[in-house]
């Protein structure tokens, strides 16, 4: 049964107060590089938007490549500044292991990785190419091989920098619908994946996400911060499968913010002194620490499903 307290947190996001903290407050960024996914539509637009205006490298994992350079020509001319755009597919674990390759060959630092893409209800015969569901192989899985392969480079920053790097995880309100991840609901194949409605599998994907970046901070905070967050109810393009004629996609559309404000969060976590110590926390609309589900901070939840995403990546090449 839900908390009061977990009831008034889920209000707060919905209704989130004017926010304290904006864009404007990012301090200088010259120096640092910052991975993003995502980052040609919607908050993770907006967000490498930003991090270009305060002078930082940028790389933006891009499912396709040409119109990401299109969309490169607009940062540019908006900050003065350039980002570099690496062919990624989340929804393939081959293409995964090449851009971490790609960005390791051009690049020594990783300062933070933002996981920002993301996909919610697709169609139930959309599998990834790999043939998991597409919401938990592109929200978890794919996001979760990513952050392991570019780990030693984070780490590897941490130690010569003397300043933790962060990774920041994209996760979503919906999360508090699941308690735990239905393992046998994760591939195309699986007979009782279905039983999950779309949206059902999109809340558990984003469950996903937490627990997995819960792990990170457990097992590397040392030398880390990993922090999951909620942006908000944003108006992007990450609804364009739902049924537009459903009286709750209607209802939520009153519900909905800009971008802009969608960005505030996950910047807030990638750029600002005081969230340096903000390891496993979990972060709410506008730029805000809130509450998780508990059972994602479970850290058998969390070793499960990290040993789940070793032996499902375990023979990539």
């Amino acid at each position: 049964m839900m908390s009061v307290s977990m009831l008034f947190s889920i209000l707060s996001q919905v209704f989130p107060p004017k926010p304290r903290w904006t864009a404007n407050n990012i301090p200088d960024l010259s120096g640092k590089v910052y991975f993003v996914t995502g980052g040609t539509s919607g908050i993770g637009k907006e967000t490498v938007k930003e991090l270009l205006r305060h002078n930082a490298t940028v790389y933006v994992g891009a499912r396709h490549p040409d119109a990401a350079e299109a969309i490169a020509k607009e940062w540019k001319q908006l900050t003065g500044n350039a980002v570099r755009v690496l062919a990624l597919e989340l929804g393939n674990l081959k293409s995964i292991r090449s851009a971490a390759k790609e960005f390791q060959a051009q690049e020594r630092h990783l300062h933070v990785l933002i996981n920002t893409a993301g996909v919610m209800q697709t169609p139930d015969d959309m599998l990834t190419s790999n043939g998991y569901d597409a919401q938990f192989g592109i929200n978890v899985l794919g996001h979760a091989y990513l952050t392991k392969l570019l780990l030693p480079t984070l780490l590897a920053t941490t130690d010569e920098t003397g300043i933790k790097s962060r990774v920041v995880s994209v996760s979503s309100i919906v999360h508090h619908r699941r308690a735990r991840i239905d393992y046998d609901t994760l591939r195309g194949d699986d007979a009782n994946r279905l039983r999950l409605s779309a949206y059902d599998r999109y809340a558990q994907s984003k469950y996903g996400v937490v627990v997995f970046a819960n792990e990170l901070a457990r097992r590397h905070g040392d030398k880390l911060v990993s922090v999951s967050l909620n942006p908000g109810n944003i108006k992007t393009g990450i609804r364009r499968y739902q049924n537009t004629a459903s009286l709750h996609h209607r209802l939520s559309l009153l519900l909905l913010y800009p971008p802009e404000l969608g960005a505030l969060t996950q910047l807030w976590a990638a750029t600002a002194p005081e969230t340096a110590d903000f390891n496993g926390k979990y972060l709410i609309p506008w730029a805000r620490v809130g509450q998780a589900m508990p059972s994602a901070r479970k850290p058998e939840e969390g070793e499960r499903l990290w040993n789940w995403v070793e032996d499902q990546t375990k023979n990539v090449e």
